[in-house]
């Protein structure tokens, strides 16, 4: 990117944890060598078996991560916003993508290309440390996520959802206004093996205690320590 693209994208990305902790010439470094994508709602980035075309990160928009089994149905496995940062999986072990990719809006990211990435790890080993720590992240997550579809009920897996989304997206960070999470009521069910009907009825139960807010493909989260709590296991 440019010095203006990095002034204006740079303290978005900070608001994500993976990117806040690299040192200071690491960030720079990965922003001067990615460059910008800009693509309408509903544009393939990637499917499962694609080569490796680099590191993503969300600067605005959204993208559906995930698999289509049959034609017409797709298991969704995560929505991503920003500033979140995806594809590392085969970025460090120079596989095919694991996964589909896809717009769900107008989307802008940022790609740093697999052969800059790599001539960052070649200068300077710390990046596969790095790509690493952001690996672990993810499959933390997906651990808590298998934990939850044992362990909890349909409210605290919307709750826990809701709230790991908004983690996500930066909206924990000082001084962020953002509250709304992008996703519709049939994409949180596919993310949570629910129903949609489930999930309406959750959304509409917490939307009544004063928690959410309901939109039109959005919920704002209006009482995050009453979400924190609904999502805690039974006992």
């Amino acid at each position: 990117m440019d010095a203006d693209d990095t002034a204006r994208w740079a303290p978005l990305l900070a608001r994500g944890r993976w990117f806040a902790a690299l040192p200071s010439g690491h960030r720079a470094a990965l922003l001067q060598a990615g460059r910008l994508l800009r693509l309408q709602a509903g544009a393939t980035l990637f499917q499962r078996g694609d080569a490796n075309a680099g590191l993503y990160a969300v600067l605005d928009g959204a993208v559906r991560v995930g698999a289509s089994d049959t034609p017409g149905r797709e298991a969704v496995l995560s929505l991503l916003g920003p500033p979140q940062w995806f594809g590392e999986i085969a970025c460090i072990d120079g596989g095919p993508r694991t996964h589909d990719a896809a717009t769900t809006a107008p989307t802008t990211l940022l790609l740093v290309p697999q052969p800059a990435l790599l001539a960052l790890a070649e200068a300077d080993a710390l990046w596969w440390r790095l790509l690493g720590q952001l690996l672990a992240e993810k499959v933390r997550a997906l651990f808590a996520g298998l934990d939850d579809l044992t362990q909890l009920d349909a409210a605290a897996r919307v709750a826990r959802r809701l709230l790991a989304m908004a983690q996500g997206h930066g909206m924990l960070a000082p001084g962020v206004a953002q509250r709304s999470v992008a996703v519709n009521q049939a994409q949180l069910g596919a993310m949570l093996s629910l129903s949609r009907q489930t999930v309406s009825a959750v959304l509409r139960d917490f939307e009544a205690r004063g928690w959410v807010r309901r939109g039109y493909g959005a919920v704002e989260l209006l009482d995050w320590a009453a979400l924190a709590a609904a999502g805690q296991p039974p006992g």
